[in-house]
């Protein structure tokens, strides 16, 4: 490569001087467009007097990647200095066991230097077989001798640097990294993308302003019109000028202050400073050596650009002590278009416009050894030819000037190919359930012509193709899932996408597909694979579904179960699988960053969730249950369950006391199934539990922030367990404290507190009775009534036996209620009931239902059993002979309590012992009187 040029304007010193007449003459001396124009090329001469030969690319460009591989034949560089991330250098190798396009990932989720809402981190550089990186890549790695240095920024920096919010004076579209927010392209997740020259205007004015001229609607459209097709054939010197040129425009064009300039100004200080260091030591010679960036940064102004400055490295700040993890993901075109905003199927026309081309040319790109590409060779290829004589690689010599004289050769209408694409899409357009005929086909054709000529072409581009379809063939509706630019988008290129191979997966990733291969399915294929588990008759498959219960804790609906469910103390005979393994590749690959193992990640993340700062007993308990279920009893669950003690005993609020209830049943009543028994953390949480929430029932019942709900799970934990707990040794009398230490206002916790009275035998049912009655029949309370049949409700939670009752209270109340009171009132009880009682009414229902008869006519006659008289039974004038009526007369406090149950007076002749109505149950039902004699007495 030539040297420095001499003069300030080089070889292109007239070009230079012809665009600042013509700037001149257009917008006067006093203007900046004159030296805007000229100092783009003093830019493009600065750029091609570098001693290190700069290859300015653009982000996925077929005429980028086309002219490295003829550059790349013909110098064969042994060094290359490659615009990417410097800590994803370790990946390249990986790329062989991929099938294109793949993206090379760095990811965190435990940050250290950076804010954590932002985690997880996710950096991503996706790469495609038709851009000029890989081309690069595959040069190096497959050349002897070659070394391939990144010289960017690392991952850990690009986060470093990243603006928390947008500056206000940049464009998103124009940023060498862009945050994906397009369902789309869910292959990257929600990940930062970073491109190899990414070439956009600064701000929106310029890029509407050439769209609006150019007739095109996307950037992309405008891009391939008037840069990729005249540079696609261009010699190696025109579209290095050509590129820097651009670069040069946009870069002039673009605010002089701003957050995103200012990165991009360290990102290329920080290239040249690894560069400058390599160079140095390694003694390469800047001849043999190559510089990959980006156009936009081959234009670069900053004091570090070129070899021969003198100005102070520049100082790379230290990365921040978060750990990253790094991998391949899968990628695609969709995926890409979506991260970097390009038109959508914008990469697949450009993966089309590539392949063309190789098999026009005849041309051989460079590839991996051992990859698979997904495609076939063209045949009877040759390797990329040498440039003309003359040099291509040499500075000197003015490329630029006739190429911008030069008006764009109109390529010749291809009939047979635009006839071709026609057919092809009628023919996809029926089997989509379009009503397409061969007259929509000629339509097409026509109208594709015809829209080339409005805006200026003279052979119709895909986009005008795309625009005649939709407007020919798609009508009003669209009768499937794809419409017309969809159908287009398949034809012309598609959306392919790629794969990790196996070699190239995490360890875990390639430990599950290991393990579940025992199911006989391709696991790596795109579709869904549907497994069928026979536990009883194959036991040996029951490794297979522990995995893929542990994968749907873990990946969510990757693995979806269609038959069987997995519960404490269950053992499923048969599951069914949805599998999607292979088409969410990523979500594998990423959950391989966190673990060797899928049990070593669940431990992990069950570990983590009951430290986390936001932690409640309620969490802990459901990580036990999920160690249960997922991992089996061990120290594990050991550990959870203290972590749920200590978390038990340090909430001040009982927001979650119904989840704490909930959980803590189920594994009470799991554990009564096992020889052990329950474990010493669930003894300890059972008192610890006891005595906490009798501390706060108190306050609860007046706190006005919580809610019914919250009361009746804490009244459910206390009466519910409280066997449980008072053979652990608690003492009901701290409950009973509790309960009378109670003074409710509002109605629905007043009558949790009566039911909780009934329940500690401190509010007979008479007496509660009579209370609600009371309700009822004083006209200032009873449109309150409906919140206290609310709390009543919630009461069967801890006190399932008031169920009669409520219903009885019901009954009364739409027995006794005028209309002018009930109607009003009754939509209030049912928003008040499904909206805190929801739960709890199917209860009451099959209450109801045992209650009432179930016809109709039957219901007339219904005497319900609370105003059912005493039953009275004939008069005897003798005492019950036997053991019963000596039964009755040893114990008649027994017969009282039975008597008072059951709602009857209770009546002693101490002449006849048995007399009254306890003697009458005996006299009615004498064979069981007898039987319980018989077996006492034994």
């Amino acid at each position: 490569m030539a040297g420095p040029v001499a003069g300030p304007a080089g070889g292109l010193g007239p070009l230079r001087e012809r665009l600042r007449a013509a700037a001149e003459e257009f917008a006067g001396p006093d203007d900046a467009l004159p030296e805007i124009l000229s100092g783009m090329v003093e830019d493009v001469d600065r750029a091609l007097a570098e001693e290190l030969e700069i290859f300015p690319v653009c982000h996925h460009s077929p005429a980028s990647a086309l002219a490295m591989a003829r550059r790349l034949a013909e110098k064969r560089p042994r060094v290359i200095y490659l615009e990417l991330p410097e800590d994803l250098a370790p990946l390249l190798e990986e790329l062989r066991n991929c099938r294109l396009p793949v993206a090379l990932q760095a990811f965190a989720t435990e940050l250290d230097g950076f804010p954590a809402d932002w985690a997880p981190l996710s950096v991503v550089a996706p790469l495609t077989e038709a851009s000029a990186e890989y081309q690069a890549i595959a040069y190096a790695l497959d050349t002897p001798d070659v070394e391939l240095v990144l010289v960017d920024r690392s991952a850990d920096h690009v986060l470093q640097w990243r603006e928390r919010e947008d500056a206000p004076d940049a464009d998103p579209a124009a940023d060498g990294e862009g945050r994906e927010s397009e369902e789309a392209a869910g292959l990257h997740g929600d990940a930062f993308g970073v491109g190899v020259g990414r070439l956009r205007p600064g701000f929106a004015e310029l890029e509407a302003h050439l769209l609006h001229h150019g007739k095109v609607r996307h950037w992309s459209e405008w891009w391939d019109q008037y840069v990729e097709q005249p540079l696609a054939g261009a010699d190696y010197r025109t579209y290095r000028q050509a590129m820097v040129m651009i670069g040069s425009l946009f870069r002039r064009l673009r605010p002089e202050r701003g957050a995103r300039l200012a990165v991009d100004e360290d990102r290329e200080r920080y290239m040249w400073t690894r560069i400058r260091e390599h160079l140095a030591s390694s003694g390469t010679d800047p001849a043999t050596a190559l510089h990959v960036c980006g156009a936009f940064h081959a234009a670069s102004r900053v004091e570090q650009f070129g070899l021969a400055s003198e100005a102070e490295p520049f100082p790379i700040p230290e990365r921040t002590g978060t750990a990253w993890r790094y991998g391949l993901i899968p990628s695609s075109h969709s995926a890409i278009e979506a991260q970097f905003g390009l038109a959508p199927g914008a990469v697949s026309l450009a993966a089309a416009t590539w392949s063309r081309t190789l098999t026009a040319e005849r041309l051989t790109p460079f590839r991996l050894a051992g990859q698979r590409t997904g495609r076939k060779k063209p045949k009877a290829a040759k390797r990329a030819a040498a440039p003309p004589a003359g040099g291509a690689g040499e500075a000197g010599g003015d490329r630029l000037t006739p190429f911008l004289d030069r008006p764009p050769v109109p390529g010749a209408l291809d009939e047979d190919e635009l006839r071709g694409w026609c057919v092809d899409l009628v023919r996809l357009a029926r089997r989509n359930g379009y009503l397409a005929s061969t007259a929509d086909a000629i339509a097409v054709f026509e109208t594709s012509v015809l829209l080339a000529g409005l805006r200026g072409r003279a052979r119709p581009t895909p986009y005008d193709f795309e625009d005649a379809a939709v407007t020919c063939i798609e009508k009003d509706t669209v009768p499937g899932k794809r419409d017309v630019r969809r159908l287009c988008g398949m034809l012309l290129g598609g959306d392919r996408i790629g794969t990790v191979g196996y070699d190239a997966l995490p360890p875990l990733a390639r430990d599950v597909l290991d393990r579940l291969e025992p199911l006989g399915l391709n696991l790596t294929a795109r579709t869904q694979q549907r497994a069928l588990l026979d536990l009883a008759n194959r036991p040996e498959l029951r490794p297979c579904s522990d995995l893929l219960w542990m994968l749907r804790r873990l990946l969510g609906d990757v693995v979806r179960p269609v038959m069987g469910d997995r519960a404490l103390g269950g053992r499923a005979i048969q599951e069914s699988w949805d599998l999607a393994l292979g088409r969410e590749q990523r979500a594998l690959v990423q959950l391989g960053y966190e673990g060797v193992t899928v049990e070593q990640v669940l431990e992990q993340r069950l570990r983590r969730a009951v430290r986390e700062p936001d932690a409640t007993a309620a969490t802990a308990l459901k990580a036990v249950e999920e160690a249960l279920l997922y991992l089996g009893p061990g120290r594990l669950v050991d550990d959870l369950g203290s972590r749920a003690v200590a978390l038990l005993a340090a909430e001040r609020t009982v927001d979650q006391a119904p989840l704490v209830l909930r959980r803590i049943r189920r594994l009470l009543a799991y554990y009564r199934t096992t020889e052990a028994g329950p474990p010493h953390w669930a003894e300890t949480f059972v008192t610890t539990g006891y005595a906490h929430y009798c501390t706060l029932l108190p306050t609860a019942f007046t706190d006005e922030e919580v809610g019914a709900r919250q009361v009746a799970a804490m009244l459910g934990f206390l009466f519910g367990l409280e066997g449980f707990a008072l053979a652990l040794g608690c003492d009901r009398a701290q409950l009973e404290l509790a309960v009378r230490q109670c003074h409710p206002v509002e109605p629905d916790r007043t009558a949790l507190l009566w039911a909780a009275e009934h329940r500690l035998d401190l509010l007979p049912l008479p007496a509660l009775r009579e209370r609600c009655a009371e309700l009822l029949a004083n006209p200032l309370v009873v449109r309150a009534f409906p919140r206290y049949v609310s709390g009543f409700v919630q009461a069967l939670e801890p006190v399932p036996s008031l169920a009669p009752f409520v219903v009885e209270q019901l009954s009364g109340a739409f027995g006794r209620l005028p209309d002018a009171v009930l109607l009003p009132w009754l939509p209030r009880l049912i928003m008040t009931l499904r909206r805190e009682a929801a739960e709890l009414l199917p209860v009451l229902v099959r209450e109801a239902g045992r209650t009432f008869p179930g016809a109709l006519p039957a219901l007339d006659a219904l005497v319900p059993p609370w105003e059912a008289p005493p039953a009275t039974a004939p008069a005897r004038a003798t005492p019950v002979a036997g053991p019963a009526g000596g039964l009755l007369a040893a114990h008649p406090a027994a017969c009282e309590a039975w008597t008072a149950v059951l709602d009857l007076p209770v009546e002693w002749a101490r002449a006849a012992p048995s007399a009254g109505p306890a003697g009458a149950l005996v006299a009615a039902h004498p064979a069981t009187a007898e039987a319980l004699a018989g077996v006492l007495a034994g």
